[in-house]
């Protein structure tokens, strides 16, 4: 019976995360099953590395989508997985100094006023994106999938209920607002009729999820590896919350070195098999709280089962005919969430921006990053996230910090 009940939260937890855990596929065109797969996948080898101490769940951090989006657009999805590879690989670097050097390192290496602007350009840089797709577009404006006036209907629909639920729903239902927006615009497109079933009814019950081994490009490689500046700090967020739920201190057992190499770990098993990259995730960790299911086997449960549902066929082809205008009406909260989040970042650290030094860093950061700045010597170049994110940090390293008023 004990089996039976952890079994039965597992699927709570999983059903919690699952809006947010499909949704980033669906937005970078990767395979759901594949990320089912990836989560479950990588949930286990972080309660591996950690020693199953941890109650927490696996899943992608929106700060990837706009990164994975622009990278499976430019060099195509293997290329990308290559860059996420390199990007986990960034979080063992962190994990090894962690572990020799402490954790005091991050803070003067990666302080507010680098992380803030980094994520804020996470955040705007698709924000076009989002719009054309909310228009019934595909992302780049080009071709008119779905006629503008349907398109707006759905997607004001998807992107309201989603408002409406994270700001009114109660309990367990407030943390599932993406899943209400995803399930109320599907409705709606339903009833204009713009869904097609072909796939779904063709599809296998049972099926391998598409599995894409990575290739590596040094493009996609130089540019995702500053993209983990922000799940990175987002993970140290992550687990101080669930160490306040729980009353344990996770930063020191099992540790925070042992907490990010985990995340990296799970991220390059995700990429190698074309899924999008893992890290904690804080709608699991709002779960938690409200139902005290402390114990770590619930998560090894809900990863169990994710990896379970990965086979399953008609799933994941159901998946794939969500309707553009319902994540394009989604992305328009996600996208400016997500900058929200930098912003909250200069103002919780309290970040003077009357200070030349930091109004420096931050102004040509989101400048460079969200206007396309590029720099170039032959083949190689450097733009968007990965050029404001190196650029955050040598200015941050070499500007002089203001001196000290008597």
């Amino acid at each position: 019976m004990k089996n039976i009940s952890l079994a039965l939260q597992g699927i709570q937890m999983l059903f919690v995360a699952f809006g947010a855990l499909v949704l980033m596929p669906l937005l970078t065109g990767l395979d759901t099953n594949v990320a089912l797969f990836t989560a479950g996948l990588g949930t286990l080898l972080f309660q591996l590395i950690t020693r199953r101490q941890i109650p927490i769940f696996l899943a992608s951090s929106f700060a990837f989508i706009a990164p994975i989006m622009y990278g499976v657009q430019t060099w195509g999805i293997p290329s990308t997985m290559g860059g996420l590879m390199a990007a986990g690989g960034v979080y063992l670097i962190l994990a090894s100094l962690i572990k020799i050097k402490g954790d005091g390192f991050i803070k003067r290496l990666l302080p507010p006023v680098v992380v803030a602007p980094v994520i804020i350009v996470i955040g705007l840089g698709l924000a076009p994106v989002a719009v054309n797709m909310a228009l019934g577009k595909s992302g780049d404006g080009s071709i008119i999938l779905v006629d503008q006036n349907t398109a707006l209907i759905i997607s004001l629909s998807a992107l309201l209920s989603t408002v409406i639920m994270a700001t009114f729903g109660k309990g367990l239902l407030k943390l599932m607002p993406i899943l209400a927006g995803i399930l109320v615009g599907y409705m709606m497109s339903l009833l204009f009729g713009i869904i097609d079933f072909t796939s779904v009814i063709t599809a296998s019950w049972i099926a391998i999820p598409n599995f894409i081994a990575p290739e590596f490009h040094w493009h996609a490689i130089a540019f995702m590896i500053p993209v983990a500046i922000a799940p990175a700090v987002e993970h140290i967020g992550d687990i101080l919350a669930i160490s306040n739920v729980t009353g344990k201190d996770y930063l020191k057992n099992p540790g925070l070195h042992r907490t990010i190499a985990g995340d990296g770990l799970a991220t390059i098993a995700a990429a190698s098999f074309g899924g999008p990259p893992n890290t904690t995730y804080s709608e699991v960790t709002g779960a938690v709280t409200l139902t005290k299911s402390f114990n770590p086997v619930i998560m090894t449960w809900a990863a169990v089962i994710a990896i379970i549902l990965a086979f399953i066929g008609k799933l994941g082809a159901i998946m794939q005919t969500m309707p553009v205008p319902v994540m394009g009406g989604i992305m328009c909260l996600l996208f400016g969430s997500i900058a929200a989040v930098g912003l909250n970042t200069l103002i919780r650290h309290q970040v003077d921006l009357t200070e030349p030094r930091n109004l420096c860093i931050v102004g040509i950061t989101l400048v460079f990053g969200i206007g396309g700045m590029a720099f170039g010597i032959g083949s190689f170049s450097l733009s968007g996230i990965s050029l404001c994110g190196i650029l955050a940090i040598i200015m941050n390293l070499l500007l002089p910090m203001p001196k000290e008023t008597p």
